[in-house]
């Protein structure tokens, strides 16, 4: 194993020492909380009983005697996400798992699990990223019983792992564990899928068409297999030290999945106070972790909305990771994997070339991960250079992970990467910061320069588009588009138009201060622009025509205007009325009131 690169001991150390004071405060804040003895015997008789009335006599005896481990479940369980409803079961297996364990387990608490997929283009969509606080604000109430000793987090996808991580650091004395469920199996391949997407966008195919493409390719309980922010979420639980090793691409509903939840709870039992190892989370989180999974998004070409989510996660752990250190990781992270929309193979297929073990050996060989770190399954990043499968009693064993790739077209060494870098840039420049992901965005498209059209909503480019005003080289900017502004919506339908464009030989970008998918591909897209045109930012200083430069290379996004003009340029308005109501929309008000920026987290904490 080599040693660490010396640039990965330098950002952690950077951020250790801007981060002193807060993580010093949170490692004391977490350290009185943790006390001694179980939880639940600090309540009085009456508060016990209640939080024990509805139990079988079993657990109800255990849950008296105030000796053995009581695990609180906080479950994102509901039936209409994929990739949810199979943790339908989980609660069952994980309470005959902790009896067996000699430990109870109960349901803390249930939090909400919206899916971007669904609410695409739809006014929900402007939901989507406060859910991630609303998850994080359940989860506080879940927990705040104090009836717990560890906990188990069920949930997969997109605001939803990161508002449990949120939470959990809340309790950051707690033991946690999180507990997956699974991709689904394989549908239509995914090239055959944007084709359909692509062709529909020009009028090409039929509505009906398209929806068969789509039922093809989300067909069965599951995670969705492209690798967006679901499936990001499940690498850096693993990465993090969070999941068991092995266990975040395996199907749902097989009996190594049961068998994985099953040890989960095992697992979570045994590093509770109460024993001799004794694993908090906000211990595990620190800052050698939360590298290590800024690390394995730029190897993996994980999405973009994790520019977000691991900044506020880091916050929640009193840890403050910053764009500047995405950017210098990423000089220096070779990208190994090559999963839609950065390729055309899926999870299931990186999975079964070598998979997470896989990566995970190549890069601490390379002395480009923090080994030294605590997990839950012990201590050292190593124990996660495996395979798991279902012995012959039933239970996981952890098997050495192959030593080579099974399909160098998905997964290969870090002697071998697809690129040499990570693929996540930042760029800088008088239209304030952005991100760029670049890792499938051809060499010739890293920089563009061209006249831009700007629009207020994400309906006015696809008119547009229809118009044939967008016919031409052009940098779409999209403003208006921030947390302050509507709760920041993914603006995942502008994908297939702008991807016509270039396909049809124009050069396209796309700039905004809203999110792409965690899919955003093979168009140059500077995101999260901030500050915000909502706030004043620089965005809305553009007018109509105004040349554009996005430069991915050089790092810079700039707007080639005179700069006496642009200084002396009032920022324009819009009027975003309609964006307060409906929905749901006027009960997150306040929120969008309290929203940081998108380089700092886009939180309300």
């Amino acid at each position: 194993m080599s040693p660490l690169h010396p640039v990965i001991a330098e950002v952690t150390q950077r951020i250790r020492e801007r981060s002193r004071e807060r993580r010093a405060a949170y490692l004391a804040r977490i350290d009185a909380a943790a006390g001694r003895g179980p939880h639940r015997a600090r309540l009085a008789c009456g508060n016990l009983a209640h939080g024990f009335a509805a139990c079988p006599a079993a657990d109800k005896a255990m849950l008296r005697g105030g000796v053995a481990p009581n695990l609180g479940i906080v479950t994102a369980y509901n039936d209409m996400l994929s990739a949810h409803q199979p943790l339908e079961r989980f609660p069952a297996l994980i309470k005959d798992a902790a009896r067996e364990a000699g430990a109870t387990a109960q349901v803390a608490g249930g939090v909400p699990a919206m899916c971007d997929g669904v609410t695409q283009g739809r006014d929900g969509m402007e939901l989507s990223l406060f859910s991630r606080e609303v998850i994080a604000l359940s989860t506080a109430v879940a927990l705040s019983h104090d009836m717990f000793d560890a906990a188990l987090y069920l949930g997969v996808c997109d605001k939803i792992v990161p508002g449990l991580m949120i939470g959990a650091l809340g309790f950051g004395h707690l033991p946690a564990i999180f507990v997956p469920a699974g991709p689904m199996t394989s549908g239509l391949p995914n090239d055959e899928k944007s084709r359909v997407r692509q062709r529909y966008a020009e009028g090409k195919a039929t509505r009906e068409e398209l929806l068969e493409a789509e039922a093809r390719s989300y067909h069965g309980p599951g995670t969705c297999t492209f690798y967006g922010t679901a499936n990001s979420n499940q690498m850096l639980m693993e990465l993090m030290g969070l999941h068991l090793p092995g266990s975040s691409f395996v199907h749902p509903n097989t009996p190594l999945r049961d068998a994985l939840t099953r040890e989960a709870a095992r697992r979570a039992a045994a590093i509770t106070a109460l024993g001799d190892d004794y694993r908090p989370i906000g211990r595990i989180v620190d800052e050698r972790a939360i590298v290590n999974g800024v690390i394995g998004l730029h190897a993996t070409g994980g999405s973009t909305n994790h520019l977000l989510h691991l900044v506020a996660i880091a916050a929640a752990a009193g840890i403050e990771l910053r764009l500047e250190d995405f950017d210098a990781l990423s000089a220096v992270v070779p990208l190994l994997a090559r999963v839609y929309p950065n390729g055309s193979a899926d999870v299931n297929h990186f999975h079964a070339a070598g998979g997470l073990g896989f990566l995970v050996g190549e890069l601490l060989d390379a002395g480009l991960l923090h080994a030294d770190v605590e997990t839950i399954a012990g201590p050292g990043l190593a124990r996660y250079r495996v395979e798991a499968r279902l012995g012959a009693d039933g239970r996981v064993e952890f098997v050495p992970a192959a030593k080579r790739s099974a399909d160098p077209d998905v997964l290969r060494p870090v002697a071998e990467p697809f690129r040499r870098d990570g693929g996540l840039r930042v760029l800088r420049g008088n239209l304030g910061t952005a991100a760029i992901k670049v890792s499938a965005v051809p060499e010739d498209r890293l920089a563009i320069e061209a006249p831009c059209r700007i629009f207020s909503e994400q309906r006015e480019v696809k008119q547009a588009f229809e118009r044939g005003e967008l016919d031409r080289d052009v940098v779409v900017v999209v403003r208006f588009q921030g947390p302050k502004a509507n709760g920041m919506p993914e603006l995942h339908q502008l994908t297939p138009i702008l991807g016509v464009l270039q396909k049809r030989g124009h050069r396209v970008a796309l700039v905004t201060d809203g999110r792409m998918s965690g899919a955003s591909g093979q168009v140059p897209a500077a995101i999260h622009v901030s500050p915000e045109a909502a706030s004043g930012g620089p965005l809305a200083r553009l007018c109509d025509g105004d040349v554009v430069r996005l430069d991915a290379r050089a790092g810079t996004l700039e707007a080639r205007v005179d700069a006496a003009e642009w200084a002396a340029r009032a920022p324009a308005t819009a009027d975003l009325s309609a964006h307060g109501s409906g929905m749901g929309r006027e009960l997150f008000a306040l929120f969008r009131e309290a929203v940081g920026a998108a380089d700092r987290g886009a939180s309300v904490f």
